[in-house]
């Protein structure tokens, strides 16, 4: 096998690839959430999923890959497959379209497209590799894991099975097991160090403030619900939770009808593999009120910005927040007058790069998932500054213990659960008063089916639209007459349609002005008819 170093076991690998075989009817795509569709279809996708880890790991010089398999907010049907990278990243860009190219080849051409693989991407098989692995609840978790370890078998690759757990867990495990030992260590490279990790800093944090009342959390029937339940225990009193939707073992129960329902009480949702944050609330006239991502990413970014200026840090330690075009214009305008704001494509990776741009850097997106990211530069100094007064030293020892709460390798629902909380306890804020920092805007949002989504081309993070030619300027002109106007139109990235957005001041304008630009693109490209009320014709 000329142009490759070290040796493939390729009978080996013919052997296993036989018991999972893929099927010629499916293609698969690898995305920003990996692969994901319907669980029972995936068997091959994993086997060579296992082979791909492995051979990213060899490629980095022997660092352990993360694999998760779920399917997050989806139905429980549904299942998924991502790789994490050493730091507890998402896998590079550049490799997505390998993990592609791995998944769809033909049985027959499966080995010759390996071969390849291996030598256009230089990788020595003489490395080791090493793979860490996890699974959520979902149904078909168990099989996968085994067409999983098939393939780690079949290129003999080290592998370690974290169990069931949640997404945020198994990124803290990489990174924990990539760092360790080094002076850039991230913990304990167990689920028991996470809790602890996590669990002692908020209580540092929270020490002398008032006792705080139980936090009710919906667990979508999901891992979150067991995770939560162990947090609990490292907690104790200190936070006390009143878990809801914790059935792991009803079928369809997962993600299935979930929410809680509790007036004037703050309460909490996670998703199913408990990597995204909702709050809300039943106010005193009974209505339900959301505080999603952009009212958490307020929150927290305007404590961190408070503390490094009573820590003596404001010319050393810049904050910004990165949004992408769907944060609602009311968080945008708040938090502009206070820091830094940067607007991105929508997606955790353009985001979570963004965010390291900064000293700290906070992005949460509307649907609750997010985190903040502290730059190697910024730990430094926030170790090694030395207060000049007693105020000073609380505000750093502060910020000290934030960088060990938050997990900063992925959006982690119940790390900012406890960030959150921490933020409130501070404040003493309840939840009507959270919500009162800023009024969101009243937005809608419609979806136009269309024959052709590549005639849509966006600039400026999705936010205008280079072609159809002349119809930006259409809906320009549609904004200025309603107060408050901003709309957006974005081709989905999976399937032939394109997301309208609309807010104004008033719910009937912006509801109004989403269904009118929905009809321009309607008329535009030919699309399907979207349901408009009448009133909108």
């Amino acid at each position: 096998m000329s142009g490759i170093r070290g040796h493939l076991p390729k009978e080996q690998i013919e052997a296993y690839s036989e018991l999972h075989p893929k099927a010629r009817h499916l293609l698969f795509s690898y995305g920003t959430a990996g692969f994901r569709t319907l669980g029972v279809v995936l068997d091959s996708v994993l086997f060579r999923v296992g082979i791909l880890a492995a051979l990213r790991s060899k490629k980095l010089d022997g660092k352990t890959i993360g694999v998760m398999i779920t399917a997050s907010h989806n139905p429980e049907d549904d299942n998924g497959v991502k790789l994490v990278d050493p730091r507890g990243e998402m896998l590079e860009v550049a490799w997505e379209q390998h993990a592609s190219t791995l998944a769809n080849a033909p049985n027959e051409e499966f080995l010759d497209t390996l071969e390849n693989f291996i030598r256009t991407a230089r990788i020595d098989l003489s490395k080791p590799a090493r793979v860490v692995y996890a699974r959520d609840t979902r149904p078909t978790g168990e099989s996968l894991v085994k067409a999983l370890e098939d393939g780690l078998k079949a290129i003999g690759a080290e592998g370690r099975d974290a169990g069931i757990t949640t997404t945020p867990i198994l990124h803290y495990l990489v990174k924990a097991i990539n760092t360790k030992g080094t002076k850039e260590e991230y913990g304990e490279d167990s689920e028991d160090g996470y809790f602890q990790k996590m669990s002692e800093a908020f209580r540092k944090l929270v020490s002398g403030r008032p006792r705080i009342q139980p936090l009710i959390i919906d667990c979508a029937n999901g891992v979150g619900a067991p995770i939560a339940k162990k947090l609990s225990q490292y907690l104790g009193e200190t936070l006390p939770f009143a878990l809801y939707n914790a059935d792991t073992t009803t079928p369809g129960a997962l993600n299935n009808n979930c929410g809680a329902d509790y007036q004037g009480q703050r309460a909490c949702s996670l998703d199913g593999d408990a990597d995204r944050l909702m709050y809300y609330f039943i106010d005193e006239r009974g209505y339900f009120t959301l505080l999603d991502g952009d009212k958490i990413a307020t929150l927290v970014a305007a404590f961190i910005v408070d503390l490094v200026k009573l820590a003596g840090l404001a010319e050393v330690i810049k904050v910004g927040v990165v949004q992408t075009a769907y944060a609602n214009g009311s968080s945008t305008k708040y938090l502009s007058e206070r820091l830094p704001v940067r607007c991105v494509p929508t997606g955790v990776k353009h985001l979570h790069h963004a965010a390291e741009q900064f000293n700290v850097g906070v992005y949460f997106e509307a649907n609750g998932h997010g985190t903040v990211l502290f730059s190697p530069s910024t730990l430094e100094k926030l170790e090694t500054h030395e207060p000049s007064t007693p105020a000073q030293s609380t505000a750093l020892k502060h910020l000290n213990n934030l960088t060990q709460l938050i997990n900063q390798t992925v959006g982690d629902a119940l790390s900012d659960l406890l960030l959150v909380e921490v933020v409130l306890a501070h404040k003493a804020y309840s939840a009507i008063e959270w919500n009162s920092l800023y009024t969101d805007l009243p937005n809608r949002l419609v979806k136009v089916h269309v024959p052709n989504r590549n005639a849509f081309k966006t600039e400026d993070a999705e936010r205008r639209l280079v072609t159809p030619y002349g119809l930006q300027a259409k809906i320009d002109d549609l904004c200025k007459r309603y107060e408050g106007g901003r709309s957006f139109v974005r081709p989905s990235g999976t399937e032939d349609v394109v997301r309208v957005y609309a807010e104004a001041v008033l719910r009937g304008q912006a509801d109004e002005l989403a269904y009118r630009v929905a009809g321009m693109v309607y008329d535009e490209a030919g699309g399907e008819a979207i349901r408009r009320p009448k009133e909108f014709m």
